[in-house]
């Protein structure tokens, strides 16, 4: 216990160190006395032979505190001090080192934690890796029809598949605020989506209150459920966490449903299935006849059992799928097998691997030009490493404290990284107009500040190495010699420090380049001809109460409503579609009127809109031929419909389509009364596929429709007028705001915008960080260079003179720089080409205004520098040499 103390005291108390040191020699040497006298010498010369036996008795001081404590320790703590002393009296260098390496950390622990939570990090269910996505046949111009399937076959491949211990489904034909619930006060559009009984068991999620569904909840009508579960924000939300509300009915639709349960907050569908979409409500699907009849109704999840593989899955299912088909010949079931979770973020790898890799390339550039700034300083700092030297202390030594120092700037720049990170990644997963899967759950875990920690140390070696390599070990006599006359690094350091300029700017060069090919995609993108003018135009969810029963009555609703918005100032145009561009999909056989359709040339399938007179003006979509709807397009009148251009030619290539008829569009024959412009309806980069516009009075198949009107007010005035006149039409309307069009858009393109976003912030840092480097390399050879100049000038050298040759020299390196940039450029480019719309890998006009930019600023870098050297006095030059 006693010596235990003692090196408890010897950490503790560092003022006591060398006394306890002491008080350790002198007691041996007692007891080495003691010994001699035991055995009768006398005590003098007992306490003369203790101490020659004994030895030196600072060697054995030494020996005795490696003993204590290891001896790195000791010096790695001395370093640590003196390196903070030492940054404490250059405050400027020292915040400007740690300022940068906290960006360039902040930077990568905020992609590090958003790759990790959309690619890396399992989805938020219980043995995730186990789930899998099975959609129907991937064919793109089907939309959500083609990926879907009907009851029918879900059921069947449910009851006799070996592969899954259970499969589950859900709808994904819902609408943003398709459920009205008037109950407790004000109406409250709401979001719903239809499941299976088994879909949270299957994702191994367990209501936080209640019971989940069960098969008998399943056996219902279509679209009238009879029980519902709540989300656990919209049970906080709109009521107060009620713990009662378990047992409660509820008004949705007009209808009675019972309330059987709460889902915990752990859960959050629209994270994982549906990016920016906020469900508040999940209700049962019917799985009946009737459901089978109506067609692709369906996609399904599946958790595979504990000895299945998602390949032997596969295998079983290309048995299965034509077995379930031939019961039900008309309807295509080709099932398409993935992981769960690569579904949900697996097309979003190539993006975010481009931002890992941009964020490393930030850190290679923020490493150069440390070391550039490392090297200028110990410029300064020759004669005192070459007096260490002198002293005895041997190379690693002084390497070991200056990759300490590097080390300490890096922690401490860790710090201000992090602190960044937890901001970044907070805002990243509140940000809601991003339309990308799980980005709500980025934040900062233990895995994350592990990263931090190996990233801060990394940092530091890699940016310190170059300078500590530098550090003199022999010379020493030439190396004072040298620092007399003006601590001068000489000119072996000028091609170490040109080298890291040309790597600085070939890395900010790939960066740039990358970024301008995906900003003009991004711009390329937003040029897209969308169909329709987003611009001054927004809608509404409305849909009439259960007063408005029959076709005829909500006939009468849509009249009123239509005619009196219509009426408010600043309304220029008002229609009502069930579905908004961008919003949504579905797809209907389009078959022509006297022809024939085999397998082997099948009709084909177009979008499917329900849209009321008015619509196509509202939207700013040209009619090219023929008439628009009226509203005396009702069920009383001959069926009519509009296609669009795509579509004309699909069908009748060549001729006039207005007058032709489609067959069984929306189960019967409705005569082309119209033709339109193509609009781009499931995404802003894919074409336009075939379109078809149903009269609203004309059908039935719909719930809640959009309301569009086009306006010159501002959403603030327009939705408080809009929403008085549909209330005192039916005082069930929910108080909901209109979305501009515009915000849809935006939202369809979110996730180029979030890539072009963060790659252009990283490109901007790079070029900063790069003129940096530039212009410290090229002052401090002007610095080295006074003399030289000074003896040009007084032979005659112009000040014009000399700033061209500090310019030369300047644009050769960046051209150098330029040159390997552009190499890796092109692999780059080739690299992220998955990425790129409407820009080729090898754009040269990406390609030329990167070079002329980083000519520009690389000249700009280089002219104060210049600038400042035609200026010297050659005569002062001269009396300093």
């Amino acid at each position: 216990m006693g010596k235990l103390e003692r090196r408890l005291r010897y950490w503790l108390r560092q003022s006591e160190r060398q006394k306890l040191l002491r008080e350790e020699m002198e007691f041996h040497l007692e007891a080495l006395t003691e010994d001699l006298e035991a055995q009768g010498t006398p005590q003098v010369e007992a306490h003369t032979a203790a101490r020659r036996r004994f030895g030196n008795m600072t060697q054995k001081t030494e020996d005795a505190r490696v003993a204590w404590i290891s001896r790195w320790i000791e010096d790695a703590v001395q370093d640590l001090r003196y390196n903070v002393r030492t940054l404490r009296r250059d405050t400027s260098f020292a915040v400007f080192a740690i300022l940068i390496i906290g960006l360039g950390i902040g930077a990568s622990s905020t992609i590090f934690s958003v790759v990790r939570a959309l690619l890396l990090r399992p989805l938020p269910f219980p043995d995730a890796r186990a789930l899998v996505w099975m959609g129907n046949k991937d064919v793109d111009d089907e939309g959500l029809s083609g990926e879907t399937v009907p009851v029918g076959h879900f059921l069947d491949l449910r009851d006799h598949n070996h592969s899954f211990a259970d499969v589950a489904a859900y709808s994904p034909f819902y609408r943003p605020g398709d459920i009205k619930l008037t109950e407790d006060g004000e109406p409250q559009r709401l979001t719903a989506v239809t499941v299976s009984h088994n879909f949270f068991s299957v994702l191994g999620v367990s209501p936080l209150m209640g019971r989940p569904l069960n098969p008998e909840d399943c056996k219902i009508p279509w679209n009238a459920p009879r029980v519902a579960l709540l989300s656990y924000s919209l049970w906080q939300r709109r009521f107060n966490s009620d713990p009662a509300m378990v047992g409660r009915v509820l008004t949705l639709n007009d209808g009675r449903v019972t309330v059987v349960g709460i889902m915990p907050p752990s859960f959050d569908f629209g994270s994982v299935f549906a990016p920016g979409t906020h469900v508040d409500l999940y209700l049962p699907f019917p799985l009946t006849e009737q459901a089978n009849r109506r067609g692709n109704e369906l996609i399904m999840l599946g958790r595979l059992r504990p000895n299945s593989t998602i390949e032997s899955a596969r295998t079983e299912i290309k048995v299965l799928g034509p077995r379930i088909k031939r019961r039900d010949p008309d309807r295509n079931f080709q099932p398409m097998l993935s992981l769960l979770g690569e579904h949900v973020s697996g097309h979003l790898r190539p993006a975010l691997l481009t931002l890992a890799g941009a964020v490393g390339v930030v850190m290679l550039i923020v490493c150069a030009n440390l070391s550039n700034l490392l090297l200028a300083r110990n410029a300064t700092r020759q004669r005192e490493m070459a007096v260490r030297v002198a002293l005895g202390a041997g190379r690693h030594r002084l390497m070991r404290q200056m990759l300490t120092e590097t080390l300490t700037l890096s922690c401490a720049g860790a710090v201000i990284g992090l602190l960044l990170a937890v901001i970044g990644t907070r805002s990243l997963a509140h940000l809601s107009a991003f339309s990308i899967p799980l980005l709500d759950t980025v934040h900062i875990d233990v895995v994350a500040f592990a990263f931090t920690l190996v990233i801060a140390v990394v940092t530091g070696l890699v940016f310190g190495l170059v300078p500590a390599l530098q550090i003199p070990a022999v010379a020493v006599h030439d190396r004072l010699k040298d620092s007399s006359r003006g601590s001068s690094q000489g000119r072996d350091y000028t091609s170490i420090r040109s080298l890291l300029m040309v790597s600085e700017i070939a890395f900010a060069c790939v960066l740039l380049v990358g970024a301008g090919l995906l900003i003009r995609s991004f711009l390329r993108v937003l040029d897209v001809s969308l169909g329709f003018q987003p611009d001054r135009a927004a809608a509404m969810r409305v849909d009439p109460s259960s007063h408005y029963s029959t076709q005829a009555l909500r006939n009468r609703f849509y009249d009123e409503a239509l005619g009196q918005v219509r009426a408010i100032p600043g309304i220029e145009a008002a229609g009502l579609t069930d579905v908004l561009p961008l919003g949504g999909d579905r797809t209907w056989s389009a078959m022509a009127k006297g022809r024939t359709y085999t397998k082997a040339a099948p009709p084909p399938w177009a979008f499917v809109r329900i849209v009321s007179d008015g619509y196509l003006r509202a939207m700013g979509i040209p009619l090219r031929a023929g008439r628009d709807l009226t509203a005396r397009d009702t069920a009383s009148n001959a069926p009519v419909i509009l296609i669009n251009e795509t579509l004309a030619r699909t069908l009748w290539p060549g001729q006039n389509a207005v007058g032709k008829v489609l067959v069984g569009a929306g189960y019967v024959d409705r005569e082309v009364v119209g033709v339109v412009s193509d609009v781009r309806h499931l995404a802003v980069e894919q074409a336009s596929g075939c379109e078809m516009y149903l009269p609203i009075r004309q059908s039935d198949d719909y719930s809640s429709v959009d309301l569009v009107v086009r306006t010159t007010l501002a959403p603030t005035q327009l939705a408080p007028a809009v929403r008085q006149t549909l209330r005192a039409i039916d005082p069930t309307q929910p108080a909901n705001e209109f979305r501009m069009l515009r915000e849809v858009v935006d939202r369809a393109v979110s996730p180029r915008r979030f890539l072009a976003v963060l790659l252009g912030g990283f490109s901007g840092f790079a070029l900063i960080l790069a003129v940096l480097g530039i212009y410290g390399v090229i002052s401090y050879s002007v610095n080295q260079r006074t003399q030289e100049i000074g003896i040009r000038m007084a032979l005659g050298a112009s000040p014009g003179d000399v700033q061209a040759r500090i310019l030369s020299q300047t644009l050769r390196l960046a051209g150098f720089g330029m040159v390997v940039g552009l190499a890796g450029s092109w692999v780059l480019s080739r690299t992220i080409s998955g990425l790129l719309f409407g820009v080729t890998p090898t754009d040269p006009l990406t390609f030329a205004g990167i070079l002329v930019l980083l000519t520009a600023v690389s000249a700009f870098a280089g002219y104060l520098p210049a600038r400042r050297a035609s200026r010297i006095d050659p005569a002062g030059a001269l009396r300093s040499s």
